[in-house]
């Protein structure tokens, strides 16, 4: 399972700090995953982060903005968000898949298995 959680409603310009905590999978072999759905939209890739946490991989949306990091003694993943904007507003889910491959591979929606529920940020202008 995964628990995403950290949204809420902000002004733009302030940040935001989302966190996931995986349970019922070995965290450290897995790749985790940050997206966003905003209304009317299809699921968008935001930042992935390989299981050392040595890898990461940013949508070119949110590099210098987004950090993705994680600590696998705690089974979470953490989504800093800076600098938001309005078209950052979206549900964000967190994705867990099994690490094979290199961080790229896991750019898209069908490369993931596991999905949290969703944490809703909306920004407003």
């Amino acid at each position: 399972q995964l628990q995403a959680s950290g949204g809420g409603l902000v002004q733009a310009g302030v940040s935001l700090r989302l966190s996931c905590v995986a349970s019922g999978l070995t965290f450290s072999s897995y790749v985790m995953g940050w997206f966003r759905q905003a209304p009317g939209k299809e699921r968008e890739f935001v930042a992935a982060i390989g299981w050392s946490g040595r890898s990461t991989y940013g949508a070119d949306s949110v590099k210098g903005r987004f950090t993705i990091s994680r600590d696998n003694a705690k089974s979470t993943v953490h989504l800093q968000m800076n600098s938001l904007k309005p078209e950052d507003t979206a549900v964000y889910y967190c994705a867990a898949q099994r690490s094979l491959y290199p961080i790229t591979y896991y750019a898209t929606n069908d490369r993931y298995n596991n999905w949290g529920q969703g944490t809703q940020v909306t920004v407003s202008s």
